[in-house]
């Protein structure tokens, strides 16, 4: 009886520690694991498939340098860690919807219009799975807004720079294919050098990237060594 009356005692304290009540378990962290899982370019034919999770996390890299360029070059305030944050996240909805081809989803407004509706409550969903006392840190990563509902300028401007970062990390797959020598990509990759250069016209950040750091892309270690 001592020996039931000690492990009861034990399994007490795991469930409660300090007084305060054991917390329920929450699935937003296991479903963040997923993104291994998701393919991009799923109607293409790829070298060597590329999930989301890879591609977000070249994202993060490639925000946090943008947002970097931005405030030591060109005088700007930006939290570059809030930026790797936001690329590391900025495809989470996906974990639900899957990758939908860019070919379809600009297919037109009423095509992207619903999938931007559809995009947003998969975040919410997503969201709504966090502890309640979490969940405003992640939100604020998720929706640029505050509590009144603006933007800022430099909040703006950075969620302008990670999507230009999104860009780039496709054109880096681009580039990669075609070193591997593989046509599939050959429109994609044009389609999205254009975007790209439009977007250096904007943002100085992106221009001195791609002019700096895009070129090395594609080569081979010894290379790039």
């Amino acid at each position: 009886m001592a020996e039931q009356g000690g492990c009861e005692g034990a399994s007490q304290r795991e469930v409660s520690k300090a007084g305060q009540p054991a917390r329920e378990q929450s699935s937003f962290f296991a479903l963040m694991s997923r993104m291994k899982y998701i393919e991009r370019w799923a109607l293409m034919r790829s070298t060597h498939p590329e999930n989301l999770s890879e591609h977000s996390l070249e994202v993060a890299v490639i925000a946090h340098a943008l947002a970097t360029i931005a405030n030591v070059r060109y005088g700007r305030s930006l939290d570059a860690d809030k930026a790797a944050l936001v690329g590391l996240f900025h495809d989470m909805s996906e974990i639900i919807t899957g990758d939908m081809p860019t070919p379809v989803k600009y297919a037109n407004g009423q095509i992207l219009g619903a999938y931007k509706d559809v995009e947003a409550r998969a975040e919410l969903k997503l969201l709504d799975e966090l502890p309640d006392d979490l969940a405003p840190t992640y939100r604020r990563i998720f929706f640029p807004e505050d509590e009144h509902g603006n933007v800022s300028e430099d909040e703006a401007y950075l969620r302008a720079l990670v999507k230009a970062a999104d860009k780039i990390s496709a054109l880096i797959k681009c580039v990669d294919e075609a070193h591997a020598g593989n046509a599939e990509f050959t429109r994609a990759k044009d389609s999205t050098q254009q975007k790209i250069d439009a977007m250096a016209e904007e943002y100085p950040e992106v221009r001195d990237f791609v002019a700096e750091f895009l070129p090395p892309y594609g080569q081979t270690l010894d290379q790039l060594l």
